[in-house]
């Protein structure tokens, strides 16, 4: 691939730039302002590929993804997963006594609710945790702190006071990576996922009959999330991931079952299965 920039949304340090560094070493990172920006990025040949979050263990789905994934027509290829850890920095010498503001993005800062509440800080929301960190180095005022992760120290000149404050040790962020062409995966080649989204028929029990099939022929349905379509109460979407390729006997009948029942069926991704389901699985057993 001659285009090796991949795009993503935040400000460089942020965790979304991390998974990139990550999963696509030696390759540009592309920062964009808006998801929509990191989407067209991809669309326009500016970027060989896109880094998006998708739903975090404990914020849950990424407010707007879902609803950019069918206008974008772009082709999930991958998924990566990022533990997700924050770190209060401060400008270099502030001690915490200092402080009387912390500064993040929303999530963040609910997910770090214990040591703000132990400094007694008042959360002021920013747009991303790394833009914060960016503010906080901006504005020279000691009184200030950023939750953000410890790239953004480095690339800000900020100390780390306090590593590792969020609240729950499992918080993981989803990330699937999107590209303009689908990339072909062959059947029995390992786990896989397959992304797809639909609209079913206005008849009764449409949805029921729909998904009737991923149960009669064995298919786990991981993920299942519906949306409003064009702001209309009555026309809702789907977006659904199983595992499995859509070649496999079982999934290939409950496609065809799903088919029969929906107005619209597009398949946007078959890719492999990030290792880290599998451990997610075995610690759940």
């Amino acid at each position: 691939m001659t285009n090796q920039t991949i795009a993503y949304q935040g400000e460089p340090g942020a965790n979304s730039h991390i998974i990139c560094s990550q999963a696509y070493p030696g390759w540009t990172a592309l920062p964009c302002a808006t998801f929509e920006d990191a989407f067209a990025a991809v669309s326009e040949g500016k970027a060989a590929l896109a880094m998006i979050p998708i739903e975090n263990s404990i914020a849950g789905r990424v407010a707007d993804i879902h609803h950019l994934i069918p206008t974008s027509r772009l082709h999930i290829v991958a998924e990566h997963f990022l533990p997700i850890h924050f770190q209060l920095m401060v400008l270099p010498g502030t001690r915490a006594e200092s402080l009387t503001s912390v500064h993040s993005h929303i999530h963040a800062l609910g997910q770090c609710r214990r040591i703000i509440r132990r400094l007694g800080l008042r959360a002021v929301v920013a747009g991303d945790t790394a833009g914060a960190a960016r503010e906080v180095a901006e504005a020279g005022d000691p009184t200030r702190a950023a939750l953000a992760p410890a790239l953004a120290a480095e690339v800000y000149g900020l100390d780390i006071i306090a590593r590792d404050v969020e609240d729950e040790a499992h918080n993981t962020t989803r990330f699937v990576v999107f590209s303009p062409e689908p990339v072909e995966r062959d059947p029995g080649n390992g786990p896989t996922v397959t992304s797809f989204i639909f609209r079913v028929r206005n008849i009764p029990a449409a949805l029921y009959k729909a998904l009737g099939g991923f149960a009669t022929n064995g298919v786990n349905m991981s993920k299942l999330e519906s949306y409003m379509v064009e702001g209309k109460f009555t026309a809702t979407q789907f977006y659904a991931e199983v595992d499995g390729h859509p070649e496999d006997d079982g999934l290939r009948r409950a496609l065809d079952e799903l088919r029969y029942f929906s107005k619209e069926l597009r398949i946007i991704g078959t890719y492999p299965a990030h290792p880290f389901r599998e451990t997610t699985r075995q610690a759940a057993e």
